[in-house]
């Protein structure tokens, strides 16, 4: 691959390589979202400060871009393109591999956004690059396989969306437990100026998220048995369920089954506009998770000022502080699950405060800008 010329380094210019498991084009999920973002803060920072040497994006993901798989050349990439050196997509491991072993510009830092990625960083041969690993959640609650345990120990930085992602990692990976990590939570956006609109009527509890599978921990289920306890209290209460994927049939079965039909939605995939209108007319964003490592949904809620239920089993927690912007109930308890989402329906004083805590816990702590400020002082940690 030709790769443009570059003006003369010195020992204060860097070279960054990234590695991304997506397309770069925008996606719904976590990772997507919060790589993108991550991207544009560590480019825009080096060149902000006039010490970029070269700023090379590679992007792994199983769908192709406009038929060409590697090259990004969608409209959606072109923001990308304009701050990366180079930019390139592999849409298979076999294709991945070769097209590391042919990279020739070196770097000093290599910033990994998914543990499954690790395995390529062998291939581009930076053997004196900084290593920084960026672990989010599910993908490194498990044991690995030998050589990307090898791997793990060249990291140079953990990064992690929170303190509970980074216990669960070690409590598979116990070695590890004294190396040098740096919690980043996330953020998304900017601060919502002026007032915000109020929830509409029925009273409802949104869920946002796909629906695989292979995600089935995330409290749809419960949410949906516990629902005829919520109507007895709130009878003309609702359940919105935003999302698709091959969990939704399953869903929809036990909803039929249990005669919920006309009190629980199911809207299937829903554009941001969609998203935001929902989350605009809703009392309450809900995801009672068993799993979360983070949970980017609850700062899509806190945004426009709606308290979140979430679970007392993983990072959801962390994010909210219940009380502070919403309420936190075992998914396993059905007395505690059903007064959380009751209380979170229920206009009066409590919801105001929460919605207000909602609102002011997102402004404060969790802006786009606010997530590349930690970023950007956990890299230079590496980086100096």
């Amino acid at each position: 691959m030709n790769h443009p010329s570059h003006r003369s380094t010195n020992d204060r210019d860097y070279s960054i390589l990234g590695l991304f498991p997506f397309d770069v084009l925008p996606g719904i999920g976590g990772i997507e979202t919060s790589g993108r973002l991550a991207w544009q803060s560590v480019v825009n920072f080096w060149n902000g400060s006039r010490k970029l040497l070269s700023a090379d994006i590679f992007c792994y993901s199983k769908r192709r871009i406009g038929g060409k798989p590697q090259t990004l050349d969608g409209d959606g990439d072109r923001e990308f393109q304009s701050m990366a050196g180079d930019a390139l997509h592999a849409a298979s491991p076999l294709a991945a591999v070769f097209a590391a072993i042919k990279w020739r510009r070196r770097a000093n830092l290599v910033l990994v956004w998914h543990c499954g990625l690790l395995k390529l960083v062998p291939f581009f041969r930076n053997r004196n690059a900084k290593l920084a690993l960026f672990l989010h959640g599910i993908e490194a609650w498990r044991p690995q396989d030998w050589f990307t345990a090898l791997l793990l120990r060249r990291v140079d930085l953990f990064l992690v969306n929170s303190e509970y992602a980074w216990q669960r990692f070690i409590s598979f990976n116990p070695c590890l437990a004294n190396s040098q990590h740096e919690t980043v939570h996330l953020g998304i956006g900017m601060i919502v100026n002026g007032q915000i609109r109020p929830p509409t009527d029925p009273p409802a509890a949104l869920m946002i998220s796909r629906l695989q599978r292979s995600e089935d921990y995330k409290g749809h289920r419960e949410m949906i048995y516990n629902w005829p306890m919520v109507l007895e209290r709130i009878p003309e209460a609702e359940l919105w369920i935003a999302g698709d994927g091959d969990l939704r049939e399953d869903l929809e079965k036990v909803v039929r089954s249990r005669g919920l039909a006309g009190r629980i939605r199911f809207f299937g995939a829903v554009s941001e506009e969609q998203k935001q209108e929902l989350l605009s007319r809703c009392r309450c964003l809900a995801m009672p998770s068993r799993g979360e490592g983070f949970g980017l949904v609850y700062l899509e809620a806190m945004r426009v000022a709606r308290p979140c239920l979430v679970s007392t089993r993983d990072a959801g927690r962390e994010v909210v502080a219940p009380p502070e912007a919403g309420l936190a109930a075992d998914p396993a308890d059905s007395r505690s699950l059903t007064d959380a989402i009751c209380r979170l329906l229920s206009p009066g004083p409590e919801w105001e405060r929460l919605s207000v805590g909602a609102r002011h816990r997102y402004d404060n702590y969790f802006t786009a800008s606010h997530f590349r400020d930690r970023l950007m002082s956990a890299l230079g940690r590496i980086i100096v």
